[in-house]
């Protein structure tokens, strides 16, 4: 029998029996007396254990001879991915959408549209596009390439009133550019499934989110960010932690959706070009460009693999050097090296 990637067998059974949707993204399970295959939130009658077999994907089940079941479609997108994209669709940047406006746009009830999407995306219309707005104000800041004014209304705000409410800077916007003087920021560090997670804040908010596998690291990180403030661990925030990485528990249906990424043309296409490169292989930088048609641009495809803002759904991890090494990689090179071994790929364009 197989087993399925990071789930044992009685765990990914516990998940059928339960119906788990989170489970959707981890398996399929297969009926050696019927020969169909279905996703663990099937409706269907659930079968005896000793007829059941786990796969990590349809493509494998398929490739073992099952065939989909009728009724839990695990072969096709996810239902609920569409209308996500429908809403996501229609967010504008520049103003706040209200939920009968997104129901005029959907054909949905604007109660079925806001349990949806938080169902799917763990936010609700209104606070994604909240945070998508404080990202773009917050990455315009960080950069310092225009005034604090021009960046509240490049990110869609309609004033600094705006920016302040609803950015989660945990400060004031020429404060935050500035790093932090006087502020006093606290934080917490948990585990998470891309390894550790920092958050900090002032005692007006939120003012970062950090990942990555060491705490004096993350700790280190955070200090550069806001060099001249006082930073110091929070226990208070272990609450809000907790809220945190509770976005890291992913419903299925999000795996369908497309990427809304802010990125110049140029960045789009090499991500949407990293996002081509099968599993199991990978391309040099000077391969990427050529396939751009582009072959004289290695520099920037490096640098668009460098600011690739989601590790492994845009899999960056995929491009390596001419001579075979492993190079850069934003989130450490060791973590480069064993996504590479898990998807079998070896470090050979």
């Amino acid at each position: 029998m197989n087993s399925v990637a990071m789930l044992t067998d009685d765990q990914a059974w516990a998940a059928v029996l339960a119906r788990d949707p989170s489970a959707d993204a981890e398996l399929v399970y297969a009926v050696t007396t019927t020969g169909v295959f279905c996703r663990p939130t099937c409706p269907s009658r659930r079968p005896a254990r000793a007829n059941v077999e786990f796969f990590p994907d349809p493509a494998t089940a398929l490739s073992a001879g099952y065939r989909p079941c009728r009724r839990c479609l695990p072969h096709q997108r996810h239902i609920d991915a569409n209308l996500v994209e429908a809403i996501s669709a229609g967010l504008k940047r520049d103003r706040q959408v209200t939920l009968n406006e997104l129901s005029r746009i959907t054909g949905r009830s604007p109660f079925t549209i806001e349990r949806t999407f938080k169902r799917v995306l763990g936010v609700t219309p209104a606070q994604y596009q909240r945070q998508t707005r404080a990202a773009s104000f917050r990455r315009e800041l960080t950069n310092g390439s225009a005034r604090v004014t021009d960046a509240i209304y490049d990110a869609g705000y309609s004033g600094p009133g705006r920016a302040y409410e609803n950015t989660q800077l945990g400060m004031a916007p020429g404060e935050y550019r500035a790093g932090g003087p006087s502020a006093q920021i606290g934080y917490a560090i948990g585990d998470c499934p891309l390894g550790k997670v920092l958050i900090a804040a002032t005692p007006r908010g939120l003012c970062a989110v950090i990942l990555g596998d060491d705490d004096r690291q993350l700790a280190r990180q955070l200090r550069q960010q806001f060099p001249v403030a006082e930073v110091h661990p929070e226990p208070k925030l272990d609450s809000a932690l907790a809220q945190v990485l509770s976005q890291f528990t992913q419903h299925p249906a999000a795996l369908d959706l497309p990427l809304d990424l802010r990125a110049t043309a140029f960045q789009m296409r090499v991500w949407e070009a990293l996002r081509r490169i099968p599993r199991g292989e990978t391309r040099s930088y000077a391969q990427l460009a050529q396939s751009l048609g582009q072959p004289t641009a290695v520099r920037a495809v490096a640098r668009a693999c460098a600011t690739n803002p989601v590790a492994v759904v845009v899999p960056c991890h995929r491009v390596i050097g001419s001579n075979g090494k492993l190079t850069g990689y934003r989130w450490g090179v060791e973590r480069k090296k064993k996504l590479l071994e898990l998807e079998g790929a070896g470090a050979r364009p």
